[in-house]
């Protein structure tokens, strides 16, 4: 059993900060790349930001130069600055098994960015 629980959320005027956070628990694996996606209603879950276990990152181009992905042995982190309305959604962290490649995904935080 794979929990991956987020906290962080909340919110915050256009212009403001948010720092997401993803602990891993349960059962130990080894971790490869980790991510956060995001889901606004009406619209498809998209790619944030991925991180993998040798450290390199990947941002979806909404996010480059705003959002900062990092990793701890078993967390995740999305640092968010510069939030605009566009950017509220549910957020979900991902991380891979890398034995398996199975993907686990956690139950999502919702980002409300005001106006």
């Amino acid at each position: 059993q794979v929990q991956l629980v987020e906290s962080g959320g909340g919110l915050v005027q256009a212009g403001g900060s948010l720092r997401l956070s993803c602990a891993v628990s349960g059962r130990t694996f080894i971790i490869n790349a980790m991510g956060w996606y995001r889901q606004a209603p009406g619209k498809q879950r998209e790619l944030v930001a991925t991180v993998t276990m040798g450290g390199s990152t990947n941002y979806a181009d909404s996010v480059k130069g705003r959002f900062t992905i990092s990793r701890g042995k078993n967390t995740v982190y999305l640092q968010m600055n510069s939030l605009k309305p566009d950017d509220t959604a549910a957020y979900y962290c991902n991380v891979e098994d890398d034995g398996s490649g199975y993907y686990y995904w956690g139950q999502g935080t919702q980002v409300t960015v005001s106006s």
